[in-house]
């Protein structure tokens, strides 16, 4: 995939509930979510600001920072995740484009 800076919402949109991979012994996370925010957007930044949410397994939590994540379509992708707390469904993180 291209830079970081060509992803959008949309690339991720037909994602939802996909398995992403942290690595050989990381983690599968699952795409729980894609949250777009327009009254955020820049004027002439030609993206839209969105947030993608993901849930992982409670008992093998990822810290804060950037990720290595694999994705069977979207090939190797490197996200800031940021943990956002954890529930019945498992740990849950996000990663926000600007």
């Amino acid at each position: 995939m291209d830079a970081l800076s060509s992803l959008t919402a949309a690339t991720f949109r037909d994602r939802v509930g996909d398995r992403f991979a942290t690595g050989p012994d990381g983690p599968q996370l699952e795409l729980a979510e894609v949250v777009e925010h327009p009254q955020h957007a820049v004027p002439g930044s030609g993206r839209t600001p969105f947030v993608l949410l993901f849930r992982g397994p409670g008992d093998r939590p990822l810290a804060q920072g950037t990720q290595p994540l694999r994705h069977a379509e979207l090939g190797d992708l490197a996200l800031f995740l940021v943990p956002v707390g954890s529930g019945p469904d498992g740990m849950r993180y996000e990663a926000v484009f600007s």
